[in-house]
């Protein structure tokens, strides 16, 4: 898992001195002392478009820049390499082009934490540049250097196909945007927010709002002690942060099947959130400390984020005001997994699950599969959790579906969703009367979503498609790997298994219209989505089973 030293760690090789360059039109100097653009821009020059999601492994595409006019990932570009050079970030685009694609992504639905949408606009932006590219593919291949977990990628396409080939902006009538941040909060189960400032990246996370002297704090990489410096830079030298790597060894699910006579049997293995931005909170000494999730709750894994208290904690000890942040690697080690289980099912409901001892995980099982026998084992690895996203809950669905057995959560009929014929759907209800259905075929996944008033369906049916986007690649492939002495191997966020938009099947959703109050039912379309994969799939007993060649 070590590595040579990344672009933040000082090398005898490269002499301080000061580095010239234009940010946005503006000259600029900047002390160099082996630092890398990104540090330079987020650090002195206070450019918080600029994203760090994984510095410095280059693979979220989050600090994605223009170096005269080339996208450059500015994480591994080191400011030396860019002297006498021009940089532009998102808030240095043409602002009729930058107010396009906002305009854009808002009315697609295209961004949701907004965290990943300022590196992708840009690097989108210098496709626009070059007379845009709108042949089959060309969009996916442009975001293929990034990463975003919320949407599905679908609706970045939508938008990015919408202004590459020079359309009209879509007409989807009066939006309230207030109902819209509603239904995402709804969604989220965390305050959201929808519209511009959403796209441009500015929604107040936590490092981008800390004060200007506020300290910074990592932790020491291997032990419960945190490092205190003046920047990122000097504290992640000082707590000696090596950068991780992918390992070659696969995902493997750490529990048996338990004996028995069963008719399938499922193992799943260690799957991240792998939210795009780590956690971070900061704190004035006596403060209240800011939030780890700004915009979003990172599907349920920062619900319990020990950043805050961290912030707090070390805020009165010094004095001043601190920033604590979790690099990629601390978020690969230390936030909560979702808890692997290993069942075997009859075809009437009944039989045993296997799952990591988890809190309160009995109690999610046995909501939608009251005939398993729940048996929690303790498993060296990574920390589980049930906040997780339908954690639990939708194992439990996955494994009923995938016999058939009489329920009133989950069933599975004949049809596929909407016009076509033939097929099977599976159906999964939820306790507060959200109904959603799935269906997988060679044109793609079809979903039907019922819940409630749907107060904004662009933005309801962009929840929908990230939803049914995250269950595909839980069940083909996404997984962590975990050694036998529960260390977690794979470091990168490219290691996770997130799906490229490349990878991704088309997604169709029909939204159903009621009056009833509004519920959650991205949830539901969670768990359909993975129940009708893995009957697509043929129920194969491990997870992930590999990508579809089909479809």
């Amino acid at each position: 898992m070590n590595a040579s030293p990344s672009p933040d760690e000082p090398s005898a090789e490269v002499p301080t001195r000061a580095v010239g360059l234009t940010v946005d039109g503006r000259d600029v100097e900047v002390v160099d002392d082996g630092i890398s653009l990104l540090d330079a821009l987020r650090g002195p020059l206070g450019v918080h478009s600029v994203k760090d999601g994984c510095s410095p492994q280059g693979q979220c595409g989050c600090c994605t820049v223009l170096v005269d006019g080339t996208p450059r990932v500015a994480c591994v570009t080191p400011l030396r390499r860019v002297a006498g050079r021009s940089v532009v970030t998102l808030d240095g685009l043409e602002p009729e082009a930058r107010s396009r694609w906002v305009d854009a992504f808002v009315e697609h639905g295209a961004s949701q934490c907004g965290f990943c949408t300022p590196g992708i606009i840009v690097r989108l932006d210098a496709v626009r540049a070059k007379g845009g590219d709108v042949r089959p593919g060309a969009v996916d291949r442009a975001l293929a250097a990034h990463l975003c977990r919320c949407t599905g990628w679908q609706t970045i396409v939508e938008a990015a196909e919408d202004v590459l080939s020079g359309s009209t902006p879509v007409e989807v009538g009066p939006r309230d945007l207030d109902a819209a941040a509603r239904r995402a909060t709804l969604e989220l189960g965390a305050p959201q927010q929808v519209g511009e400032r959403v796209v441009l990246g500015a929604v107040g996370f936590s490092a981008d709002t800390a004060p200007a002297d506020a300290l910074i704090a990592v932790p020491v990489p291997g032990s419960d002690d945190w490092v205190v410096g003046e920047s990122l830079v000097e504290a992640r030298r000082a707590a000696g942060k090596v950068q991780g790597r992918r390992t070659t060894v696969d995902p493997v699910p750490p529990l048996e099947v338990p004996d028995g006579d069963w008719d399938l049997t499922l193992r799943t293995g260690w799957v991240d959130a792998a939210y795009v931005e780590t956690d971070s909170s900061w704190c004035v000494p006596g403060g209240d400390p800011s939030p780890a999730a700004a915009n979003g709750g990172a599907f349920g894994a920062k619900r319990h984020s020990p950043l805050p208290a961290v912030a707090r904690r070390l805020a009165d000890e010094h004095g001043r005001a601190v920033l604590a942040q979790w690099s990629r690697e601390d978020c690969s080690r230390s936030a909560p997994k979702r808890p692997p289980v290993a069942a075997g099912i009859r075809s009437d409901g009944t039989g045993v699950i296997h799952v990591v001892r988890t809190e309160g995980i009995a109690e999610r099982i046995r909501a939608a599969a009251p005939g398993l026998e729940v048996v929690e084992l303790d498993v060296a690895g990574p920390p589980t959790s049930v906040t997780l996203r339908g954690a639990g809950w939708a194992e439990a669905v996955v494994l009923v579906a995938g016999v058939g057995a009489p329920s009133e959560v989950v069933s599975v009929e004949s049809g596929r969703v909407g016009d076509q014929a033939g097929g099977e759907r599976v159906v999964v209800r939820t306790s507060e009367g959200a109904v959603a259905e799935a269906s997988i075929g060679a044109d793609g996944i079809r979903v039907r979503a019922a819940g409630g008033d749907i107060l904004d369906p662009v933005v309801l049916r962009s929840y929908c498609i990230g939803a049914a986007h995250m269950a595909f690649g839980w069940v083909t492939s996404e997984g962590v790997a975990v050694d036998a002495e529960g260390s977690v191997l794979d470091l990168t966020v490219r290691s996770l298994g997130v799906l490229k938009a490349a990878d991704t099947p088309a997604i169709t959703v029909e939204l159903v219209p009621s009056d009833r109050p509004p519920v959650r039912v991205s949830d539901a379309v969670f768990a359909a989505v993975a129940a009708a994969t893995w009957r697509f799939l043929g129920t194969p007993p491990d997870w992930p089973a590999g990508l579809l060649s089909n479809l």
